[in-house]
């Protein structure tokens, strides 16, 4: 087991730079050994799943001198977080085959595709907090590069601010982690389970985590680095680079560390705040793709919600609503993308009645519309109901309403973009996508619906995720 946890890490990090040599070969050859490097590592993944359902995570570690030591640790939270991000991955790269066939600069674009899923496999496996910093600063790198892929000036700038909110955040957290190395003597994460670290610590790593999951108010640089090509959005919001926050916060502050009860009030309010502004602003933008990237930046607030208020309802809310909104996420910004790239424009007021001419990419946005939204059967109705009723059960009712209130402006703005799109009259002459576009907005679209009547299974992992948590009541 331990070669499979080497290889979900190793294969899309080190393979990532071969793929410029394998363009030599063919465009196209290249573009398959891309994706069989990021399914890879959900096949790897995967495979450590029978260990973790069964209590024995597989771990190596390797010391280094000054005490430093590296390792990989495949417990339920981390092989949770490498499966849902490595397969909506797999996903966003076989749409890209079409998307991106166009442009130029394309074997760089798949070099960092793949090294930025190879980051978030080497970040949620790690055991160290050094390295742990080192995989998310290379996240970072590939997000600059990716966000300013069409390399004109306003899109240099916006993926500057990006890289800029980012690793400023991440430098307050690497203090953080200094602090705990000065208090406790190690970064090991296994030897600093139940270690309580100081305020100050909590504060700089909060810092980080909040840069890196755009919540207020670090959040401005996400709905910027729309100018982005959709598949990049996509994995910005679905599968990598927001999710690395929350999972940290996980990792750190639910598994590892005990922290002062004051932060299970502090932490949920930023997020309230956070999940309510945003989802005002996206009512107002009329950018498709802005208006889904606040869409995020609201639902990422229901995950902190979930997360951070200690209730064990509420933490297996917080894990199921990163699974289904990577699906229902990475599906709206993938259909998003065939209407930005078939229609011309990102403007809804400048779009209207593409029902006729792309019903797939309608019902596949609609599906995953109603996912985000929380309506029942589908499963981002049952993390949604988790989470708020997490708060109440952490006696925090108010909270529940704050977010019950944002769960009405979700339905209220994306069901605007809908109408807006895809009825009225027609703007705009476009087509459906092509195929491998098509199959993957049908295919995260179907997983949002599917996801509803098969929730028993991530559920049951999920609970057992939480049981094995420190700091949920």
């Amino acid at each position: 087991m331990i070669v499979f946890l080497w290889l979900a890490v190793c294969v899309p990090v080190i393979g990532a730079f071969l793929l410029p040599f394998f363009s030599g070969i063919s465009e196209k050859f290249r573009n398959a050994i891309a994706l069989l490097f990021v399914f890879c590592s959900f096949v790897c993944s995967a495979m450590l799943l029978g260990p973790c359902l069964t209590g024995n995570p597989v771990s190596v570690e390797i010391s280094l001198p000054l005490g430093l030591s590296f390792g990989f640790l495949a417990d339920g939270l981390a092989v949770f977080m490498a499966m849902i991000s490595s397969f909506v991955g797999s996903i966003i790269v076989l749409y890209s085959f079409t998307y991106i066939g166009h442009y130029e600069h394309k074997s760089e674009y798949y070099l960092f595709v793949v090294l930025f899923l190879g980051a978030m496999m080497g970040l949620v496996y790690s055991t160290s907090l050094i390295f742990m910093y080192t995989f998310w600063e290379i996240s970072a790198v590939c997000c600059w590069r990716l966000i300013g892929f069409y390399r004109e000036k306003e899109i240099v700038y916006r993926a500057n601010k990006a890289f800029l909110v980012t690793v400023f955040g991440a430098l307050a957290m690497l203090l953080g982690f200094l602090l705990i190395y000065q208090e406790t003597g190690t970064f090991n994460l296994i030897l600093l389970r139940g270690a309580h670290i100081s305020d100050a610590a909590v504060i700089l790593i909060l810092i980080g985590m909040l840069s890196k999951s755009a919540t207020l108010p670090l959040h401005t640089w996400l709905p910027d680095a729309g100018v982005a090509p959709s598949p990049v959005t996509s994995l910005l919001h679905a599968a990598v680079l927001v999710k690395i926050g929350v999972y940290a916060f996980a990792r750190l502050f639910l598994v590892t560390f005990t922290i002062d009860d004051v932060w299970h009030t502090v932490v949920p309010v930023i997020a309230a705040i956070s999940s309510l502004v945003a989802a005002g602003a996206a009512i107002r933008e009329n950018d498709i793709k802005r208006i889904i990237a606040y869409s995020t930046v609201s639902q990422i607030g229901f995950i902190f919600l979930g997360l951070s208020t200690g209730s064990a309802m509420g933490a297996v809310g917080g894990l199921l609503y990163i699974l289904m909104h990577s699906l229902a996420k990475g599906g709206l910004f993938l259909c998003a993308g065939v209407v930005e790239h078939n229609a011309g424009t990102k403007d809804v007021r400048k779009l209207g009645g593409l029902w006729k001419t792309m019903p797939v990419t309608m019902v596949s946005f609609l599906l995953c519309a109603f996912s985000i939204m929380g309506i029942p059967p589908f499963g981002g109705f049952f993390s949604k109901y988790m989470v708020i009723g997490g708060a109440v059960t952490a006696g925090e009712p108010w909270l529940a309403v704050v977010f019950a209130a944002g769960a009405v402006l979700t339905f209220i703005y994306l069901l605007r973009v809908f109408t807006l799109v895809f009825f009225g009259e027609a703007k705009t002459q476009a087509s459906e996508g092509s195929r491998s576009m098509v199959a993957s907005v049908a295919g995260l679209a179907a997983l949002s619906l599917a996801g509803g009547f098969l929730i028993y299974f991530p559920s049951t992992f999920a609970i057992d995720i939480v049981s094995q948590m420190g700091g949920i009541r």
